[in-house]
């Protein structure tokens, strides 16, 4: 039985590690001038990272040090794999590409450090698990090979020049390290009645990596950045109507759809503490008042007594005269 559980504990480790070897084999084909098989190296990486991370939580073999692993796992095959093959490939020649190299590599180790952190974070929104803060790893090297994917496709032209290039994976390492939220997969919830098209959809999607994989990865690394927007105002959302974030992703629509009623219909929230006029003093006086009264409740029951300054009371009472209330 021992045996059995080690052998478990042992199975998404030993994915974390085909992983890494997949991206340094990268490096490798990149060396041999064979770009093709660097972005399926790279490919089968983010393949074995998706699955690393559910078969432990499937196992129930999540450790430590497979969290470790594979955060230095990431940073080796998405950082400096993709940053070495884009020197090697092109910018080997230029002044300036080493440092390009260098930036991409020290933003995916950022981006991996803030993500690690994030996850220690007991304080976060109960909507924050829906999304990323930057663009995640395998994302990143998913989309900064874009020019890669072109040149692969088409053959040299303006996307495979050094400026370019170095300039793309300059935003991409910027994307890394930002502030954007963008949306994590694990997180989407389908509707029943999307679930025969998206079926085809995905059918479609590997019919085009399979006859044109580098033009299907181009569409798709392009479609990732398209949707960020969309992505960035369902975060701006969330964050504004607290009434939606314990609600199903599927009940998220009535919500939206009550808010947007309210709105149409011109009907306004219930006031606010802040009031005008000598309204304002009487607000301050029944706060004050329902105050001392929990407090002379709470004090009571440890036999402590509560007096009160006439100073404390008087302004409210010039308001209640003002205003012909009469004190209880």
């Amino acid at each position: 039985m021992p045996s059995y559980v080690a052998g478990i504990r042992l199975l998404p480790n030993a994915v974390t590690v085909l992983a890494l070897c997949a991206g340094l084999s990268a490096v490798q084909f990149a060396l041999a001038g064979r770009f093709e098989l660097c972005v399926a190296a790279v490919g089968a990486a983010a393949l074995c990272d998706a699955l690393d991370g559910g078969l432990a939580r499937l196992l129930d073999a999540s450790s430590k040090i497979g969290a470790e692993l594979d955060s230095l796992s990431d940073l080796v095959s998405f950082g400096v794999a993709p940053a070495l093959v884009f020197y090697i490939w092109q910018l080997g020649g230029n002044r300036f590409g080493w440092i390009v190299a260098l930036i991409f590599a020290v933003c995916m180790a950022l981006r991996l450090a803030r993500f690690n952190s994030v996850l220690e974070d007991t304080y976060r929104p109960p909507y924050a698990k829906e999304f990323f803060v930057g663009v995640p790893a395998p994302a990143a090297a998913l989309v900064s090979g874009v020019p890669l994917y072109l040149w692969l496709h088409f053959g040299p032209g303006w996307w495979s020049t050094p400026l370019t290039i170095g300039l793309w994976v300059l935003v991409v390492a910027g994307l890394m390290v930002s502030r954007i939220p963008t949306l994590s997969l694990k997180a989407v919830r389908v509707s029943p009645r999307l679930i025969v098209p998206l079926l085809v959809l995905v059918g479609l999607a590997a019919a085009v990596l399979l006859t044109a994989p580098f033009l299907g990865l181009t569409v798709v690394a392009l479609g990732y950045l398209v949707l960020m927007p969309y992505t960035v105002y369902r975060h701006h959302w969330l964050s504004r109507h607290p009434e939606a974030w314990n609600v199903p992703v599927r009940q998220r629509r009535a919500v939206a759809r009550a808010a947007r009623s309210t709105r149409r219909l011109g009907l306004r929230p219930p006031l606010r503490r802040r009031v005008a006029g000598s309204a304002s003093a009487v607000a301050r006086v029944v706060r004050r008042r329902g105050f001392e009264d929990r407090l002379e409740a709470r004090n009571g029951q440890s036999g402590l007594a509560i007096t009160t300054t006439p100073d404390a009371t008087e302004p409210g009472q010039r308001a209640r005269r003002r205003l012909g209330l009469r004190r209880r």
